[in-house]
């Protein structure tokens, strides 16, 4: 009789412990998504306009300089390292893309030229990181201080406008009512998608982020993987650059890109990239700077003080990380 009685107990612990275990995966692997799904509905209740198509639209729109950012940050902070730098070198290139806009009068070259300066400086950052074996966190610092620098003495510490017609149609043209910068953002987040987990760089990244002295024991080309990383990230930022500037048709030397490395990071934690390194999706990523757009957007809304965004902001990045650290 024992033994009958403890089989239906057995039976009901087992599958009380696999219904645990699968909740558990669920929540890990799709945390991110549950999130978005949970704020986009109860940011749907809280506003009536909230749902209105173009607001939807301006959502998208909002986020997308800030999503491609982010996708090169994810790659980034994936194979273990940090870029400060991507705000200051969005404002060097947007003044270096239009002076070569002007100078030339030719709409390829001003975007040849953005795409050329941001690889170098992101080429600088890896090699200091990958050659000069500089902390990530200092490297990409003075980076930022130095890009910066030399924007505002460009610019004369002013802003610099486009001369040429046709520039700005970049970033304020649509196609099927769908803003261009939109389908750039998704087009970039496909492309880096497939880089980082359909091929041997990503795995690469991977492997470096999750034990860099394992991975070079493997027979990694560490420092090669490490400046392609920081050098994919400065192209990206140079796609987000050229959004911007043509978006304004003009690029302030002061006041373009400042805080989106934050804005970034910020996504890419909640989007659930370890900090250390080695875990986290790029569609993670992507979720998360529609959460960051979604949060603004109702703060906005809901006239909540622009004073107080960046709280809320800082108190989601908290709340992220005490997760991460749960699992």
């Amino acid at each position: 009789m024992g033994n009958t009685e403890m089989q239906p107990q057995q039976k009901n612990r087992q599958e009380r412990s696999i219904l645990k275990d699968k909740l558990s995966w669920l929540w890990s692997e799709y945390s991110v998504i549950i999130a978005f799904l949970i704020i986009f509905i109860a940011a749907s209740f809280m506003s009536p306009r909230f749902l209105d198509i173009n607001n939807q639209m301006n959502i998208l729109m909002q986020v997308s300089i800030i999503g491609i950012i982010a996708l090169g940050m994810t790659v980034v902070m994936l194979s273990g390292g940090i870029d400060l730098s991507v705000g200051s070198v969005l404002a060097l290139v947007g003044v270096i893309a239009v002076i070569a806009l002007n100078a030339t009068g030719s709409i390829i070259a001003a975007v040849l030229t953005a795409f050329i300066v941001g690889s170098f400086a992101g080429l600088l950052n890896g090699l200091m990181v990958a050659k000069g074996r500089i902390a990530s966190f200092i490297a990409t610092l003075g980076m930022m201080a130095a890009a910066r620098s030399i924007a505002l003495y460009i610019a004369n510490g002013g802003s610099i406008s486009g001369e040429v017609s046709g520039f700005s149609a970049i970033a304020n043209s649509e196609f099927l009512m769908i803003d261009y910068p939109i389908i750039i953002f998704i087009i970039m987040t496909v492309f880096v998608y497939l880089l980082m987990h359909k091929t041997r760089f990503g795995r690469y990244v991977y492997a470096i982020g999750s034990n860099e002295k394992a991975a070079m024991l493997s027979g990694i080309r560490v420092d090669r993987v490490k400046i392609g990383v920081y050098s994919l990230t400065g192209l990206l930022v140079s796609v987000a650059a050229t959004i911007e500037t043509s978006r304004l048709n003009s690029i302030s030397s002061s006041s373009s890109g400042v805080s989106y490395e934050l804005d970034a990071i910020a996504a890419v934690i909640i989007g659930g990239t370890r900090m250390t390194g080695g875990r986290g999706k790029i569609i993670g990523t992507f979720f998360g700077v529609l959460i960051l757009g979604i949060l603004n957007n109702m703060m906005n809304l809901m006239n909540v003080s622009p004073h107080l965004q960046g709280f809320v902001k800082g108190l989601i990045i908290i709340v992220a990380v005490v997760f991460q650290k749960r699992e």
